[in-house]
């Protein structure tokens, strides 16, 4: 792929503004009224249900216009303390739609500040307000929102998989930087971060990555000229040496405000947001990255999490167990349970359990398969697409992840967690580079980000990152969402071999 590259951009392209309209505008408005139409039905609908459930406790009618406290000004109120509050909290702030809980997390804080808000301003001046109305309007009201939400999400991510309703970015930067950013801001449309070109320092345009195919717009000295000329209306600074910094604070100035931005991206990459935090010192905005910790409070939660769930699971579960241990039993010779040794927590060995899906002698054959070509897995990992040991049966189960029930008594006993790295075989293990035994700092998982994010279809390096990723910036509320993000690669089967 040949480089486009203008080293001259005499008259930048005049776009018209009146084109400009802000796909944040435009998708906020559209977020606003279908938060308007969910808190209305919600509010109203549990007015007229409640008066309805009075009626009928009651034996006789009750009209909904006197129908006090639960009158038509309550709900007007409650409506309009509710869309408030969802602005208040800047739900829909085009940093936070699209990608990310935070976006959930905002609804959620402003539903619950609405609620208590109204709850405590009740008891100071001593309203009769209905609990039941309450009890109705909150947990329909929010879990619609949310729904509603993910709706959005869904669409605005095609979208920006489609170049649309997303920032338009000129990468500013050194050709090693920018190369890196491309690729990364690539990875994760949903972001929506939409690259059109970059402009890299006099001589380097030679230099650029020709896999990350980023058009060099100009050099430094044609920067503005090259932000008009692509139409971008976000900078990213991908090197912070590549620009001195009065030549960035000079750059901050001369972009349009309102509508062009400025970001820098430091040279910190796979690091999650709760290790990051910004104090600005002395002019200067100094970025702390906290050590990962593997003890303590988080960890307590995290075991009793997985004894809670895992229990639950087993509990529920027990029916289709049994059935699938029964089917596995008559359809071919062999156990049910296939046992195999990998390697855990500090790099201890310990004995993984799931349903049999291949042929008893699988392991002897395994030898046989390796130096055959495979449209699978990685030069690590084995994996076939259609790997002639798996049975009949075994397949189904495969598709739908349903071997790996048995390793929630894994989770049970304390060898497994419910989410964590992909527990490795020994012989993967003697493969590994240094750094990637920080996977063994915490229990591997039955589910993980390796699993929700392509399993099988992901190469050895991209399976490394995710991994460490998450061995790196844990939390409860990550687990949750690997929990619900499972839920869906299992239903999707994308992977699954």
């Amino acid at each position: 792929m040949s480089v486009a590259l203008r080293h001259e951009i005499d008259e930048p392209t005049i776009i018209d503004r009146a084109a400009r309209v802000g796909w944040e505008t435009r998708y906020a408005r559209r977020l606003l009224l279908t938060d308007a139409l969910v808190v209305i039905s919600a509010v109203f609908g549990a007015q007229i249900v409640w008066v309805r459930l009075l009626s009928f406790l009651e034996g006789e009618p009750v009209p909904v216009r006197e129908a006090v406290p639960f009158g038509t000004v309550y709900s007007v109120v409650l409506t309009i303390a509710w869309l408030t509050a969802l602005a208040f909290f800047a739900s829909r702030d085009s940093r936070v739609v699209g990608i990310g809980f935070t976006e959930y997390r905002r609804v959620l804080q402003a539903s619950f500040a609405t609620f208590g808000s109204l709850a405590i301003i009740a008891y100071l001046f001593d309203l009769e307000l209905a609990r039941g109305y309450f009890l109705i309007a909150l947990p329909i009201g929010l879990a619609t929102l949310v729904l509603v939400r993910h709706l959005w999400r869904l669409w605005l991510t095609a979208k920006r998989k489609e170049g649309e309703f997303a920032a338009k970015v000129l990468l500013v930067g050194s050709a090693v930087s920018v190369s890196h950013t491309a690729r990364e801001l690539a990875r994760v449309p949903e972001a929506g971060y939409h690259v059109l070109g970059a402009c890299v320092p006099p001589g380097q345009a030679t230099d650029i990555n020709m896999a990350a195919e980023v058009p060099i717009i100009g050099e430094f000295d044609r920067l503005l000229a090259a932000i008009e000329a692509s139409g971008a209306d976000t900078v990213i600074i991908t090197s912070s040496d590549a620009l001195p910094p009065d030549r960035v604070r000079e750059l901050s100035w001369q972009l349009e405000p309102g509508r062009q931005h400025l970001i820098v991206a430091p040279s910190l990459t796979d690091i999650g947001g709760p290790r990051i935090h910004t104090r600005p010192v002395a002019g200067f905005p100094l970025i702390h990255v906290e050590t990962p910790r593997y003890a303590g409070g988080k960890t307590y939660s995290k075991r009793i999490f997985d004894i809670v769930v895992s229990s639950l699971l087993i509990l529920l579960l027990s029916p289709v167990l049994i059935f699938i241990a029964a089917a596995v039993r008559l359809s071919t010779p062999g156990p049910v349970l296939f046992r195999q040794n990998r390697i855990g927590k500090n790099g201890e060995p310990f004995t993984m359990l799931k349903f049999r899906s291949m042929v008893p002698d699988a392991e002897a054959v395994l030898e046989e398969l390796r130096d055959r070509e495979r449209d699978a897995g990685n030069s690590v990992m084995f994996k076939m697409k259609d790997d002639p040991r798996v049975t009949p049966i075994g397949r189904v189960l495969r598709r739908f992840s349903l071997d790996e029930l048995p390793q929630l008594i894994n989770v049970l006993m304390g060898s497994m967690s419910l989410i964590g790295p992909r527990p490795p075989l020994e012989s993967e293990v003697e493969e590994y580079e240094r750094h990637v035994h920080r996977r063994f700092l915490v229990k591997p998982g039955i589910t993980g980000l390796w699993q929700v994010s392509g399993r099988s279809n992901l190469s050895w390096e991209e399976s490394v990152r995710l991994d460490l990723f998450y061995v790196e910036n844990w939390t409860m509320t990550g687990d949750l969402i690997i929990l619900w993000r499972t839920a869906k690669a299992v239903l999707a089967r994308d992977g699954a071999y």
